[in-house]
């Protein structure tokens, strides 16, 4: 795919801590409110939107790679009120053949902070379902997304990788278990907000506790 000038801007939990990844967060709301602001810029072509709570990452179509991705940096840094120099160190940016593997391994869960956590792949459903419905997807990054559910598909069937089924939140509540021995009729608080917080609290809830605060 080098001849289509695709590239990817982000950050994530391996680059950015979590305070910095927390203001840099797009809701469904803020990426409707995005995409006329990103084709504004001319190199733009297609564009779609990845925002979790371990990554925002930004996968484009462009003209131009280099003022594309100068672009985007710039964007996310406007767009949330953060200083550049503040983000300058964190932003990772990848091009054509990279950007394609970087999102086949995301896509696969090889990328996450867990490895074979059952999330994500549906998290870059979504973003691509939303893109595709602002139309700010094209035939490029269709193909794109499309090849990397199928990869993210054989991965998890030929490898094993999903024979046990995690996510962040179900790993966090397992190692407390650990720690505390038993959770049955304790009081727990979780600090944020958000999907992982009520799959926190839900596993908590399964595993015998008997109060959950929740605090942003």
């Amino acid at each position: 795919m080098a001849e289509v000038n695709l590239i990817l801007v982000g950050v994530n939990h391996k680059t950015t801590p979590v305070e910095i990844r927390e203001k840099l967060a797009f809701t469904k709301g803020k990426i409707e409110e995005s995409v006329d602001r990103l084709f504004n810029f001319p190199d733009i072509i297609e564009h779609t939107i990845l925002s979790t709570c371990n990554r925002v990452e930004i996968y484009a179509r462009a003209n131009c790679q280099d003022s594309a991705i100068k672009a985007i940096k710039q964007f996310i840094c406007d767009f949330h009120e953060v200083s550049p120099v503040e983000l300058e160190d964190h932003f990772y940016s990848y091009r054509n053949e990279e950007a394609v593997e970087h999102l086949f391994r995301v896509s696969s869960s090889l990328d996450s902070m867990i490895l074979g956590e059952a999330q994500i792949l549906g998290q870059v459903k979504d973003a691509y379902s939303l893109a595709k419905d602002l139309r700010s997807t094209g035939l490029v990054l269709n193909q794109l997304f499309e090849k990397a559910f199928s990869i993210a598909k054989k991965v998890r069937e030929e490898t094993g990788i999903a024979e046990r089924s995690v996510s962040i939140s179900s790993a966090a509540v397992e190692l407390a278990q650990k720690i505390f021995d038993d959770l049955e009729n304790r009081t727990v608080m979780l600090v944020g907000t958000g999907e992982m917080a009520e799959l926190a609290a839900k596993h908590l809830i399964s595993y015998g506790v008997k109060t959950v605060y929740v605090t942003s």
